[in-house]
């Protein structure tokens, strides 16, 4: 909380959903901090007694028989301070009279002494094993190592966004095509940089972004069965512990949102209402809406072909998707060839193979436009995965000699020339 008059906000810095990030309350006469909802206030971490209650609150749920917990944007509970005791305004942001405030509050200054208190307190001395995955927008690859390292006694996991700003410029907003090698490099690095200390968390889709079907493979009737058991077969082989969003193992798509009226996300409500301000085209926002907006993964889950795709007897929050009738769990479930079917394969091959959980990995073609191919070893034992992410089929001998011949241990099309990469193709191999 920060005392003042209204339209004296005490710094500069703009809310992650448009506008300041400050909101007046005039039952107390001061302001208080919502990086993002004004219905979602900050609680001020420099307070010892806030965070004692929050970890009572986590100790009441371990007592109640969870097994961790997923911390959203945990890496933003430090705020740098003035010696004052006042916080700093942020540069200011183009075309905007606010500022950007994530230098001072992007993994600030006391955030691992927090989070290291939470462990001694919430975790320390209990039996049984307990996940602790920490949302983290911005950290990189050198802060997760520090954040994921046993020894340090912090987290678990955390979740990056590097992969997932790939296909957008300046804002989420400015949607560009993936680019395969920027892909290639991102997840390499991530590999690479937690190979020997933390560990990676591996998802696609999750509640913020859009279905991944219909944002890197390819949702048109003929290829999305495809593209959706190759993007699982690419994800799942990586090291790490895989996410599997509610919706992703069907082939959950993109809603085709009509217009800015279907949409109930505030981020994409607040953003269409500001750029209309602004003077942008009504028809390109809403084309960025569509592809970008958070809702898309907020539909209700398909469960089956009824009305409301058996989610509900009521009114859904959202509309379900009209194609529920083809896409839906109960369709999947008895169809041996279903993306559904796939990722059972996927996850028992987690299971049943040491090389999948714990082999090293090394990236392969790492310039390839299309084709993303890279080994797991373990004490001798070594997989290839290849997977094609386009309509292009490729001859495997001119990528990869050791491919050709390899023996097949997971595929996600059925038989086909054991030469040639098929469009949307994942096999997994033993050279």
């Amino acid at each position: 909380m920060a005392g003042g008059d209204p339209g004296a906000e005490p710094t500069n810095w703009q809310s992650f959903f448009s506008g300041p990030a400050w909101e007046f309350d005039e039952t107390s006469g001061e302001y208080y901090l919502h990086l993002f909802d004004r219905k979602q206030p900050d609680l001020n971490w420099e307070n010892p007694e806030v965070r004692q209650a929050v970890y009572a609150m986590m100790r009441w749920w371990l007592d109640r028989g969870v097994d961790g917990f997923r911390m959203d944007v945990i890496n933003m509970i430090s705020k740098a301070v003035n010696p004052d005791g006042s916080l700093p305004d942020g540069p200011p942001l183009p075309g905007s009279a606010l500022g950007d405030g994530t230098p001072h509050f992007f993994c600030g200054p006391r955030i691992h002494e927090f989070l290291q208190e939470m462990h001694r307190e919430v975790f320390a001395g209990r039996e049984g094993a307990f996940l602790t995955v920490g949302e983290m927008p911005g950290v990189t690859v050198e802060q997760a190592r520090l954040f994921t390292d046993p020894a340090r006694a912090e987290v678990d996991m955390v979740f990056q966004f590097e992969h997932v700003g790939l296909d957008q410029g300046a804002t989420k907003w400015d949607v560009h095509p993936l680019r395969m090698r920027d892909l290639k490099a991102s997840f390499g690095r991530w590999q690479a940089g937690l190979a020997e200390v933390g560990w990676n968390s591996l998802y696609w889709d999750n509640h913020d972004q859009p279905r991944a079907v219909s944002r890197f493979g390819d949702d048109s009737p003929e290829c999305r069965r495809d593209s959706a058991t190759c993007l699982a077969t690419l994800l799942h082989l990586h090291r790490g512990t895989p996410y599997v969003y509610q919706g992703q193992e069907i082939g959950m798509a993109n809603y085709p949102f009509a217009s800015v009226d279907d949409f109930r996300d505030v981020e994409s409500v607040n953003h269409f209402a500001a750029a209309m301000l602004a003077g942008e085209d009504a028809s390109a926002v809403l084309t960025a809406l569509r592809t970008m907006s958070r809702d898309n993964a907020r539909t209700p889950v398909q469960w089956d072909g009824s009305p409301n795709a058996g989610f509900t007897t009521g009114t859904p929050w959202l509309p379900v998707n009209p194609d529920h009738g083809e896409w839906n769990a109960a369709a999947q479930r008895e169809d041996p060839d279903s993306v559904f079917a796939h990722y059972r394969k996927l996850i028992a091959l987690r299971h049943e193979e040491p090389v999948v959980a714990l082999g090293d990995f090394t990236m392969l073609l790492p310039d390839h436009d299309d084709v993303y191919a890279f080994t797991r070893s373990l004490d001798g034992d070594t997989l290839l995965v290849v997977c094609n992410l386009s309509r292009t089929p490729y001859p495997l001998a001119d990528l990869l000699p050791d491919a050709a011949n390899g023996r097949l241990v997971l595929g996600n099309l059925g038989a086909g020339d054991p030469a040639v990469l098929r469009p949307w193709e994942a096999r997994v191999l033993r050279p």
